[in-house]
């Protein structure tokens, strides 16, 4: 996983914070480790498996002798990986072809394209997931395939439009290699059976579809604690990056043009055409951007001058020991208010709405006036 992990934030007390600095990505390698390197990552399901148990324990552990990991422990869930998870079939499949089989260099291909519907739990089979290539090329699309090199310099990045994504990156948390977001999800009123205005599904509404608790259905993501956390950035990072490609590819749409012209160089002093260049222009409809904060200030000043000078400055935080958190956190079994941070945003929401609500609507300050 890119980025750099802020460790210090946990060392000042208070409850765990998973906060990570830079841009969020993950990276995949070769089959095979240089030579005179050790295996890492999923190279360990390839190479030297007759001593993959402690290659593994090594690797975590590395010098430091006091995390030590239970070795029984991590065979058991590497047993359950192999026979269930077919991302990892799909790199023991590698491995039984180098071991059986007198083979030159191999490329393993993870494919996105699925025969099922993206809306059903369908467990998807290891052919539909990888293939295996020899000599040969790909002319898909770079985020629709995945090619693992034999040996390569440096790591490939591996977009976030794939469906294994997140099941390459968390498989404890799909112990099956269950396929993630993927373009295509229809977008269905499960009422009516018709068809929404959007056709298909986007990333942030499937990510917020499995941030759900649900009655009869596996909790495994929320009961991950600390991991659901970086799931949840990984989550929200993927759906930032995947949202900026698109202002990035659609700028005639947003009259881009405007702001990065010839002529708004020569205005800002950029008289040298070797500093020149195209800028990717963010609108103000995107939170955080510059032009967002501009906009929202000009709002402000201009409410200021019609109604004057704000009465009321508010200041809401949040409790972790509120009942209605409380009674969500007893439903699953050994749960602090830190392992769960969706249920603490969604009651801190549905309550600074009603503050909101009393203010405007019950007038508990007075008639407003104005509001920003």
């Amino acid at each position: 996983m890119g980025g750099k992990i802020d460790y210090e934030i946990n060392k000042q007390g208070g409850p765990y914070v998973f906060r990570i600095n830079g841009q969020t990505y993950h990276l995949l390698g070769s089959l095979c480790p240089d030579n005179g390197e050790k295996p890492k990552f999923a190279q360990l399901y390839i190479h030297d498996t007759e001593n993959e148990i402690s290659n593994r324990l090594g690797f975590i552990q590395g010098d430091n002798q006091n995390n030590l990991l239970q070795e029984k422990l991590v065979t058991n869930i590497l047993h359950m990986l192999d026979n269930h998870n077919v991302l990892v079939k799909s790199f023991r499949m590698v491995r039984d072809k180098y071991d059986h089989h007198d083979v030159g260099e191999l490329k393993l291909r993870l494919l996105s394209n699925r025969l099922t519907d993206g809306r059903q739990n369908n467990l998807p089979c290891c052919s539909e997931v990888a293939a295996l290539l020899v000599d040969e090329s790909s002319n898909e699309e770079s985020h629709r395939v995945i090619i693992v090199e034999h040996k390569t310099i440096g790591l490939q990045r591996i977009k976030e439009l794939h469906p294994s994504f997140m099941a390459l990156q968390y498989p404890l948390l799909f112990p099956y290699g269950e396929d993630g977001y993927r373009i295509g999800i229809s977008h269905r009123n499960p009422e009516t059976g018709s068809c929404y205005k959007r056709k298909t599904v986007t990333m942030r509404q499937y990510y917020s579809f499995r941030l759900q608790q649900r009655a009869g259905e596996a909790q495994t993501l929320l009961r991950s604690g600390r991991l659901f956390q970086q799931y949840m950035v990984d989550a929200y990072a993927s759906i930032e990056e995947v949202r900026i490609n698109w202002i990035r590819k659609n700028q005639k749409q947003l009259r881009a043009e405007l702001y990065n012209g010839l002529r708004d160089a020569i205005n800002q002093g950029d008289v040298m055409t070797n500093s020149v260049g195209r800028m990717t222009i963010l609108p103000s409809s995107y939170t955080g951007g510059p032009r967002y904060r501009v906009q929202n200030y000009q709002d402000a000043m201009a409410i200021c001058r019609y109604a004057g000078y704000p009465d009321l400055f508010l200041t809401f935080t949040c409790n972790p020991k509120w009942p209605e958190i409380q009674f969500f956190l007893e439903t699953v079994e050994g749960q602090k208010s830190d392992d769960r941070p969706d249920i603490i945003s969604r009651v801190f929401s549905i309550k600074l709405w009603e503050l909101i609500n009393d203010i405007k609507c019950q007038q508990i300050f007075g008639k407003v006036t104005s509001e920003f």
